[in-house]
């Protein structure tokens, strides 16, 4: 028998096969682009989850690289996401850091079972309507919580729920810092406007043709909002809060190593956070990766494994949880950059977490100086890509289930958690999806003569459908003693223990009133389940006895 870890094969050894130095010139460059972009993305998540910057850092480098090594991936790239923040902040308010990082490893350990035993599929049973729900809930959250900073508001620590979130806003706007605001509203606008600046035909290019200006162009927006604030700022003297205001000096060394507090009593307190991270996490790394399946165009680029990225997954958040770290996943907007830039293998990735180290452990006091508008104001435009926000538009082309599980997942998200909207959105589809279902099985009666009923079964006889057999006992119970059923069952393509139930309670009202029952032309499954329970042993029986009788 075939052990289980023997499944355990990172897409990197197959990606080596036949590398050359071109592709590897592409992916050092794919490398470099990705890791700017992460930069300042991996600071704001983690200051706006309620951590220093330093622990989404270190979780871009460390997280990044596994994944990259470990992953079944070929472009997708690792770290800290701005998914997450919501539901770290949250732990965090309510547990404290210590149990974040408990529940960031139990988490990975988690995950890497559900890659072992090849459960990475299962993710993809989550209807979209609930993806698309708790995303834009989401990204409604993590803007929210950067109002705060965006608008210089003194407000010591934001709590966590959306509700008491808008009242620490609203009580706190008379100390608005117009500079702070000033500053964020310039990132945000210049976000927007940077990509469109430098496109195809603007009058920018068109002004200014050249191979400086197409090399400029390449430059990440963030990075480029990044650098030019934090100096005018600087230069201008600007009274706002900035990294080094709030957090002090962020550590260039490496991390330290330490074992978190175990315990089986901490575990079962955490179960509800491991769990949430756990799936949040399986889900955006496998949406991602289905992302970046449909974007690659190089022919080095093959289908993700899903169970073989849960696996990377879960290394990666039990290594980073010993190092200070916060939960990681797979992240689009990286993904994407990494994609477009060129990459050919997951050494792309592990170029990106490199890279990000070198300027950590070199450049990290500079850091000291980004306003946090400036920070807020990425993060207003990381949320605002997130959400799908034309899919509300579009509802009106969707069926009544499908916009319920939507809005219902989306404000169940923003005023309570992402666990209580996953769950009623589960429970919700579950519930759609029977009864959807329960309307394709019907039954058609034949004939009816004096001594005999014929019906014709039609679908999927199961739990949500077995009503639809009480008429049959029905008109069993409303004949003479003696009445023969006969089902035809030709059309019959499934059946399952609650389907079996009722056949065997109309067997029963038929025996008891001197009848017999016929089914006739089973398919495979359902004869199938009929002997293995025994009810066509006893029907046959019956039959037989009964034949003879007559």
């Amino acid at each position: 028998m075939t052990s289980p870890l023997a499944r355990f094969h990172p897409r990197l050894i197959d990606a080596l096969r036949g590398y050359n130095r071109e592709r590897l010139g592409k992916d050092v460059g794919s490398g470099l682009a990705v890791g700017i972009v992460a930069l300042p993305l991996a600071m704001a998540f983690a200051i706006a989850s309620g951590l220093k910057p330093e622990a989404g850092l270190w979780t871009a480098i460390i997280a990044g690289f596994i994944i990259s090594a470990l992953g079944g991936t070929t472009a997708q790239i690792g770290g800290p996401a701005g998914a997450f923040i919501v539901i770290v902040y949250g732990i965090v308010e309510r547990y404290g850091v210590a149990n974040l990082l408990i529940s960031t490893a139990c988490a990975g350990v988690l995950l890497f079972a559900l890659g072992l035993f090849k459960l990475g599929t299962l993710v993809r049973y989550v209807p979209v309507s609930i993806v698309i729900g708790f995303t834009n809930g989401i990204a409604v959250l993590i803007a929210l919580s950067q109002v705060k900073d965006l608008l210089g508001l003194d407000i010591a620590k934001m709590p966590g729920d959306f509700f008491s979130q808008i009242k620490a806003i609203v009580g706190h706007i008379h100390t608005l810092n117009f500079f702070a605001l000033a500053l964020g509203a310039v990132c945000v606008l210049g976000l927007f406007v940077w990509p469109r600046v430098f496109v195809q035909g603007s009058p920018l290019i068109r002004l200014l043709e050249g191979r400086t200006v197409r090399t400029f162009a390449r430059v990440p927006g963030p990075i480029v909002a990044l650098v030019t604030l934090s100096l005018l700022a600087w230069a201008l003297g600007l009274p706002v809060e900035t990294l080094g205001t709030k957090f002090g000096s962020i550590r260039s060394g490496l991390p330290v190593f330490a074992l978190p507090d175990f315990s089986w009593d901490t575990v079962r307190l955490l179960v509800t956070p491991t769990l949430t991270i756990a799936l949040l996490g399986a889900v955006e790394s496998l949406l991602c990766a289905r992302v970046a399946d449909q974007l690659a165009s190089d022919p080095h680029n093959m289908k993700h494994d899903p169970n073989q990225e849960l696996m990377a997954q879960g290394v990666a958040n039990f290594v980073v949880a010993f190092f200070g770290g916060m939960p990681a996943t797979g992240t689009i907007a990286r993904t994407v950059t990494n994609i477009r830039s060129g990459t050919t293998s997951p050494i792309a990735g592990i170029v990106h977490a490199l890279v990000l180290a070198g300027v950590v452990l070199v450049a990290a006091p500079l850091a000291l100086y980004i306003p946090l508008a400036v920070l807020a104001g990425i993060l207003l435009f990381v949320a605002w890509n997130m959400g799908e926000w034309h899919k509300f538009v579009r509802l009106k082309q969707f069926s009544n289930h499908y916009r319920m599980l939507l809005l219902g997942t989306f404000f169940l998200t923003v005023v309570f958690d992402l666990t209580v909207a996953v769950e009623v959105g589960m429970l919700l589809a579950c519930a759609f999806f029977i009864r959807r279902m329960s309307t394709l099985f019907h039954v058609d009666a034949v004939a009816e003569g004096e001594g005999a009923l014929i019906y014709k079964l039609y679908g999927a006889l199961f739990l949500g459908a077995v009503a639809k057999i009480d008429p049959i006992v029905q008109a069993v119970e409303s004949r003479h003693h003696g009445t023969r059923v006969v089902l035809d069952a030709s059309q019959l393509i499934s059946l399952n223990a609650s389907g079996l139930d009722a056949l065997e309670q109309l067997f029963k009202a038929i025996v008891h009133r001197g009848g017999q029952l016929y089914i006739n032309d089973l398919n495979d499954q359902p004869r199938g389940l009929m002997e293995r329970s025994g009810f066509a042993g006893r029907l046959k029986d019956f039959q037989t006895s009964a034949a003879a009788a007559l």
